[in-house]
């Protein structure tokens, strides 16, 4: 049976490789639509899962939507103030939601496989993010590359605002052991590329991700909103969907 499922943000870039993605799935009927202005109570009412890529600003509203008729949530939207983290967090204990920052499946493997390198990894190694996107991206660092510091944070047992050091100019003196260098490239038409690089004494380790078409984001959160329905309710990750939780 076809998923029933409405996109947020369907004028958006990424709306629209989702929609067209979607249509041409058999496994997804698309039940509805909406972006600035539209009417979200009958672009939500008949959804099993929405989708959500469109702006910070409108999370409250469509949660309030998604929980009346307990969908499950896909959120692809970042720069969340800590309120409305709060928000989405507390609307997990009662619909299920996946929140992440990319769905690009490789990507959420380069995540994983960043956890367990910072852990593996002795002290001295040096990690480093660096993340190069188009020209017209308005934001930096990405929320990947910011979701990359938290982990190699965790990892340490400290603080992403603390460790994390934005790029490095003039005379920034020695680099600290603490630090987590953090370094954001603008330019072309460059859909997403990031790296992770620990580097030792000797040797150096280099995890790539690499995106050509915004495609890969689409067919993520499509397998992420496959996935999530008919889920208790509960804040999940991509990895869950990817089965390596």
């Amino acid at each position: 049976m076809a998923t029933k499922l409405t996109m947020i943000g369907a004028r958006g870039r990424m709306g629209q490789a989702i929609l067209k993605l979607a249509r041409g799935d058999r496994n997804f009927e698309v039940v509805g639509e909406a972006d600035h202005g539209d009417d979200l109570v009958k672009a939500v009412a008949k959804a099993q899962v929405v989708v959500d890529f469109s702006h910070r600003s409108a999370t409250e509203a469509v949660l309030k939507q998604v929980r009346a008729v307990k969908a499950a949530y896909v959120c692809g939207t970042t720069g969340h103030t800590e309120a409305e983290q709060g928000l989405i967090g507390e609307a997990a204990h009662h619909i299920p939601i996946i929140h992440s920052p990319n769905f690009s499946l490789g990507v959420n493997l380069l995540f994983y496989l960043t956890a367990q390198a910072a852990k593996a990894l002795p002290e001295g190694f040096d990690p480093e993010v660096i993340e190069i996107h188009h020209r017209l991206k308005k934001d930096a660092p990405s929320g990947t590359a910011k979701r990359l510091v938290e982990i190699l944070a965790e990892a340490r047992r400290s603080k992403p605002e603390v460790v994390a050091r934005h790029g490095r100019s003039g005379e920034p003196g020695e680099r600290t052991e603490d630090e987590i260098g953090v370094h954001a490239v603008r330019g072309g038409d460059v859909v997403g590329d990031h790296t992770v690089l620990l580097a030792g004494e000797g040797e150096r380790i280099e995890l790539t991700h690499r995106a050509s078409t915004r495609d890969v984001f689409a067919v993520g959160a499509l397998r992420a909103a496959r996935w999530l329905v008919g889920k208790p309710a509960k804040m999940y990750q991509m990895v869950d969907v990817l089965g390596l939780s």
